[in-house]
């Protein structure tokens, strides 16, 4: 007679934990305030894309990375942690979240989720998506959007030429990725001065490793100029 095997135990997924680059001037988006702390829909632009991520339940832990004479930040936001350790780059300033994670006892198989501050328009779903897509991937991987419109090249002002659209994607974030192999691409990147890291995949990508694409929606926009406050403001009004 046979006998069945005992159920196996799942496998143990590693601790998620979201770091946030929040110590841009955002120069570009003509307000008198840090974007990410200018008001929208009642509250600082910031607080709308902390609310989505402690809407998900499996990230353990909330790290913002400030610029060292932020003056801003207010000392009581439930569930989140402060450094004020930001850089002159974004890519420093990851860098130097991701050492303070290592700091505080974060192991490098520890999965981080970096998210840019100014996507206030993520979704707790869209986050839990990525963490299911690239739990259990090699290298991770990051939210994006396969291109929907004409791409064009060009030259003084002028067309110089279509691009071809096909397999091209616009990086979103959350981009999840291991802190120690995180940690590892952006040092190596530090000593031509991040040149060409654009966002971590860009790093990961740099040291031989592909991350998988997942794909998001066209509604978590990244915040960057002026027009685009009014989107994001009728965005969460029609959520609310």
């Amino acid at each position: 007679m046979s006998t069945a095997l005992p159920p196996s135990d799942p496998i143990p997924v590693s601790p998620c934990h979201a770091l946030l680059p929040c110590a841009g001037t955002g120069s570009r988006a003509g307000t008198s305030l840090p974007k990410q702390y200018q008001p929208l829909a009642g509250r600082p632009l910031v607080h709308h894309t902390l609310a989505a991520l402690r809407g998900v339940a499996r990230i353990d832990r909330i790290l913002v990375v400030l610029a060292p004479e932020d003056a801003h930040w207010p000392a009581d936001v439930s569930g989140v942690e402060a450094v004020y350790h930001g850089g002159a780059t974004r890519a420093e300033s990851v860098l130097n979240g991701l050492l303070a994670l290592r700091e505080r006892g974060v192991p490098d198989s520890d999965w981080v989720l970096v998210h840019d501050a100014a996507r206030c328009l993520v979704t707790p779903e869209e986050v839990s998506a990525l963490i299911d897509a690239c739990a259990g991937d090699p290298v991770g991987g990051l939210l994006a959007l396969p291109l929907p419109d004409t791409l064009k090249d060009e030259a003084g002002g002028r067309v110089a030429g279509t691009i071809e659209r096909r397999h091209k994607w616009l990086a979103q974030t959350p981009q999840m990725f291991r802190l120690g192999e995180l940690l590892d691409a952006l040092q190596a990147a530090r000593a031509s001065g991040f040149e060409g890291i654009t966002d971590e995949a860009s790093a990961i990508e740099r040291s031989g490793r592909r991350p998988r694409l997942v794909e998001g929606r066209a509604s978590n926009i990244k915040v960057t100029y002026p027009h685009d406050f009014a989107l994001a403001e009728a965005i969460l009004r029609s959520r609310a």
